[in-house]
Formats: C-alpha cells, sequence, structure tokens
C-alpha cells in the first residue's frame, strides 16, 4: 500500500507538471513538484490550478508557504548555483523571482532589468513579478508602466493579480481616482477577500472611512459563512482593514 500511495502522488505531480508547462507557468514548479509530489501537488492545485476560481488565494499562499518551511532558502541557493553555472535568461528569471521571494528586491530588480529585453520582455508572469519588485522597490514610474503593460494583454488566470497590481502603482504614485477605478473594477469583477481588503485599506488611506466601511461590512458579512480554516487565512486581511480604517479615524 505504501508503494501504491507513492504511485498516485507521483502520477498527480506528473498531471500538474504537464499543466504548467502547456500553460507556461514558471519552470520551478517542476522543481516543487517532483521533489515534493503530494505537497508540491497541493500548492499547485491551489495555487495555479484553481487561480480564476471564486476560491480565495489565501489557501493557495498558505500551501505556498508551507513548501517554503522546508527551507525558506532552499530556492535562492539553486537559483543562484543554476545561473553561476549557466547565466542563462531561464536562469537569470528563476533568481529573479526567488529573490523577490525571500524580500532581496534590489537584487532581484537588477535581474528583471536584465530580463527586459530578453525572451521574458513580454512574459505575463515575468511583468507581473518585475512590476511587483520596482513597486516593493520604490521604482514607481517603471512598476506604473509594466503593470500598465501587463493589464492590457493580461490572460484570465493573472487577471486579478494583474488589477490590483495596477491599482496599487496608480496610489503609489498619487493617482487617486485611477487607484480607486483598478480596485473597484477588481472588486466588481472578482469579490475576492482579497479584493475587498485591499481597496477598505486604500480607501482608509484616501480618507473615504465611508467606502473603507461599507466594504469591512461586506467582509464581516463573508466572514459569517467561513469555516474555520478560510477564518483562519482570512482572518489578517480583516484585521489590516480594521487597522487602516483606525487609523483612518485618527487622521
Amino acid at each position: 500500500m505504501p508503494f501504491f500511495g507513492l504511485g498516485i502522488h507521483v502520477i498527480i505531480a506528473i498531471f500538474f507538471a504537464i499543466h504548467a508547462v502547456r500553460n507556461q507557468r514558471s519552470l520551478y514548479w517542476l522543481f516543487i513538484l517532483f521533489s515534493f509530489p503530494l505537497l508540491g501537488s497541493i500548492a499547485y492545485f491551489v495555487v495555479e490550478y484553481l487561480p480564476g476560481s471564486k476560491m480565495n488565494r489565501g489557501m493557495g499562499q498558505a500551501a505556498a508557504g508551507a513548501v517554503s518551511l522546508l527551507d525558506p532558502a532552499r530556492e535562492v541557493r539553486e537559483a543562484r548555483a543554476a545561473f553561476d553555472l549557466s547565466p542563462s535568461a531561464q536562469n537569470r528569471m528563476r533568481l529573479a523571482k526567488a529573490l523577490l521571494a525571500r524580500g532581496e528586491t534590489q537584487e532581484s530588480i537588477q535581474h528583471f532589468d536584465a530580463c527586459l529585453s530578453g525572451p521574458f520582455g513580454k512574459d505575463p508572469e515575468f511583468l507581473y513579478a518585475a512590476a511587483s519588485a520596482k513597486l516593493q522597490g520604490g521604482q514607481i514610474p517603471q512598476a506604473l508602466e509594466l503593470a500598465k503593460t501587463l493589464r492590457a494583454s493580461v490572460p484570465d488566470y493573472l487577471a486579478e493579480r494583474a488589477m490590483l497590481l495596477l491599482a496599487q502603482a496608480y496610489a503609489a504614485a498619487g493617482d487617486q481616482e485611477s487607484a480607486r477605478g483598478e480596485f473597484s473594477a477588481a472588486v466588481d469583477r472578482f469579490g475576492s477577500v482579497e479584493a475587498r481588503a485591499r481597496y477598505a485599506i486604500f480607501a482608509a488611506g484616501a480618507n473615504d472611512l465611508a467606502c473603507a466601511k461599507q466594504l469591512y461590512e461586506e467582509l464581516a458579512h463573508s466572514e459569517r459563512h467561513w469555516n474555520s480554516q478560510i477564518r483562519s487565512l482570512n482572518r489578517p486581511w480583516l484585521q489590516q482593514v480594521e487597522r487602516a480604517i483606525a487609523a483612518g479615524g485618527r487622521s
């Protein structure tokens, strides 16, 4: 029986690996899937296989976090080793994403910049990661341009993340009207916990407490229907909104 169970895990991992290749997902998924067939398959299922569903992506983030807990620095270490051995565009891209995930933003930006004119320059996942890195690194105009480029031709599986990223870039650039438009569109189209929470946090920061409180009430109403697992995953979003509203009320 143990061998049979292991075989099922491997088959599932192969299925998701095929899906990753066919749908041009990041190749680091292949490493995760075949290094940790069971946990990797769970992470891929929630993070990538159902990204357009109504499931909250917080569950996917938790699964991905479980993978990183096995060895938080392993992907950066192995990505750097692969790039040192073969400084290809693909290996540079892998290293840039790994560095960004570890919070090493400035070094990741250097690698993303080197990839801009290469084969990944128009890849949606690359544009999202590069714009995220520049936004985190304070390079707001560059982040905004990349986010606009992504938004103009974003595939469905990345649409919500692209809209929220562009909204954050607009907000960071001081374009409150455009930011509000993107946040509102994301809420109308997807209605996810993250979209409502990010919009509420933005609204509170823009002194629109009425909008922020309405969004918070919608989240609180939804919370009544969550099971304990979903509630624990989404509770940090509600707490962030609560803090933003409290801070807005004191300003």
